[in-house]
């Protein structure tokens, strides 16, 4: 049986560093998802660290897009392959992988090297969509899958700046241990957490205890780095947070799933539903219950899909077509208080975040509704946060076709750069939240 069969059936039925390079000792078969052989690896060992952050193992990661430099260094750095320890919502040690990348461009600010740690959007389930993957195979196309690196012009823009950068590839995507747990906040808010204190380690790294850090995220990322704010000081205390970018974060679970249902990205509904039934017995029984014939077979599909795959195979699908009364997905969690319990706790917004934040949303966006990501720096303001606030008014670019998702990305990353690049400078930011109540 394979690994993700195995984990379907689990879920559908019931700063020390300890460094190798090599792959664990323990000989098993390659995983292959979708027709790509994931690296040796991405194989967690059988026994973690007991801490948290602590860096398994590392290797250099050639990246799929850079050129040589005047004086010798490549460009935009040079990269390694990482695994590290972090701990997971069910309070387990947990493998992660991902990549830092130690910048061509020099620090010209006061300090050591600063760190920005980069929660990518949505890539997929399928351990071939792992962001780290994409930095050294920007395309992915084998006639099975269909993945593209699409963040990585957001890591070199911030490489650029002279800051180092580490990418996670959140729980359980890219590592073969078990299915990603998308959108599960404490999974996503642990995991870049930890991705900072693992960079302190890796050979060769600028990045010292002392250096400044900064969370970027848009969309899933989005919902990562607001996570990962708002858990700092009980979490990670130790990592010196200075500012946090949440683009379109996906902060109310229940109004998300009502965006994504229906739309080009439906399959993204069947990645939550995999990850929580994993995760939450609660899930698992409702899944158990309501899903019909159909809807099993699409949740085992997405299982290993990326985000071409997911558009290709069921994009615009309603959910009604997988449950056996024909009911929504959103409307069989509501009638569950169980169920509805485990998206409630996922609410972020409920916690005053740490250091500055800047809250990004397309007023446009039907995928990830806007009003839910609004309110996050409302509530975020009502904690006493220090939140800088912005709407992007674009026209509407089309219902549930991922463009008003998409567009407010590309439209405001320069200044969501622009913007970390002056908290790790020390720079001084000032609070929207007095104007909140005005602005839509």
């Amino acid at each position: 049986m394979s690994r993700i069969s195995s984990v379907l059936t689990t879920v559908v039925a019931t700063t020390a560093c300890v460094c190798v390079s090599a792959p664990p000792a323990a000989a098993s078969d390659p995983v292959v998802s979708r027709g790509v052989t994931i690296p040796a690896f991405y194989t967690p060992p059988a026994e973690l660290p007991a801490d948290d952050g602590v860096l398994v193992r590392h290797e250099p990661l050639r990246l799929g897009l850079s050129l040589p430099g005047l004086d010798g260094r490549t460009l935009p750095g040079t990269a390694t392959r990482l695994m590290y320890t972090s701990t997971d919502s069910g309070g387990q040690r947990v493998a992660v992988t991902g990549a830092y990348i130690e910048p061509s461009a020099d620090w010209k600010g006061d300090g050591p090297r600063p760190l920005v740690v980069v929660g990518s959007g949505t890539m997929g389930q399928g351990d071939q969509c792992a962001p780290s993957l994409a930095l050294q195979h920007p395309l992915t196309l084998n006639g099975q899958t269909v993945s593209f690196g699409y963040e990585n012009l957001a890591v070199y823009r911030l490489l650029a700046t002279g800051a180092a950068v580490v990418v996670t590839d959140y729980v359980g995507l890219g590592a073969t241990d078990r299915l990603h747990t998308y959108v599960n906040r404490v999974d996503e808010g642990h995991a870049m957490l930890d991705a900072a204190r693992a960079a302190h380690s890796v050979p060769g790294a600028s990045v010292t205890g002392e250096s400044r850090v900064a969370l970027y995220g848009y969309s899933q990322g989005g919902g990562a780095s607001a996570a990962a704010a708002e858990l700092h000081r009980s979490y990670a205390p130790d990592v010196r947070l200075v500012g946090t970018y949440s683009g379109a974060p996906p902060a109310d679970l229940t109004e998300v799933m009502k965006g994504i249902d229906g739309s080009a990205l439906a399959g993204a509904l069947g990645w939550s539903i995999n990850g929580f039934a994993q995760a939450e017995p609660e899930v698992r029984a409702v899944v158990e219950e309501n899903i019909n014939a159909t809807g099993r077979a699409a949740l085992e599909d997405v299982a290993t899909a990326c985000v071409g795959d997911a558009i290709l195979g069921h994009g615009f699908t309603k959910s009604t077509k997988w449950t056996k009364s024909g009911r929504s997905i959103a409307e069989v969690i509501a009638g569950e208080p169980a169920a509805q319990a485990v998206l409630d706790e996922q609410r972020i917004g409920t916690t005053k975040p740490t250091g500055p934040v800047r809250v990004v949303t397309g007023v446009q966006d039907d995928i990830v509704p806007h009003e839910q990501a609004r309110q996050l720096a409302v509530d975020w303001c009502a904690q006493g946060g220090d939140v800088t606030y912005k709407a992007v008014r674009l026209p509407n670019l089309g219902d549930k076709l991922l463009t008003n998702h998409l567009a407010p990305l590309i439209v405001d990353q320069g200044d969501a750069v622009a913007w970390l690049k002056d908290r790790l400078e020390g720079e001084p930011t000032g609070s929207d939240c007095r104007s909140m109540p005005t602005q839509r």
